[in-house]
């Protein structure tokens, strides 16, 4: 198996532009099986005329992750999973980061706590996040266990 076909994609918060609110939409991602959590925040314009412009709960905090061990449960930080400032107005189509390894103990379900995008000076902030789940106990065996709508191989 190619190695990236071994690894499995998740959508945490769809692509969309928010203005002076949280965005819509926020998921967990199920870390059950997996050894490694890849989280990534992808900007496009980030229409803030200066400082802060996304973060979570509120712009001015640094997007971290937070686990729990149900669904429904209640959410708490995981230690260092944090980026190191808010994003910034000027950090338009960007990416970001922040890797978990799962084989330390954590609960399965995790998240990025409460995306929040601050006032634009016209629209606002455009943000997705993606979860990639990698070095799994066992493969997946098809598009679906690679959180995939469809695989094309050429």
């Amino acid at each position: 198996m190619i190695e990236i076909q071994n690894m499995k994609v998740g959508i945490l918060t769809p692509p969309q532009l928010a203005d002076d609110g949280d965005f819509a939409g926020n998921a967990y991602i199920d870390t059950r099986g997996w050894g490694h959590l890849r989280v990534l925040l992808i900007t496009g314009t980030t229409d803030v005329a200066t400082g802060n412009a996304i973060g979570s709960t509120a712009e001015g905090t640094a997007p971290f992750i937070e686990e729990c061990d149900t669904v429904g449960g209640a959410y708490t930080a995981v230690t260092d999973a944090a980026l190191a400032d808010s994003i910034q107005h000027d950090e338009d189509d960007s990416l970001f980061a922040i890797d978990i390894d799962l084989t330390k103990t954590h609960k399965r379900y995790m998240q990025v706590n409460a995306p929040h995008s601050a006032v634009g000076a016209v629209n606002g902030s455009n943000l997705a996040i993606i979860g990639i789940l990698s070095r799994p106990e066992i493969g997946p065996k098809d598009a679906a266990g690679q959180g995939l709508t469809e695989h094309i191989t050429a």
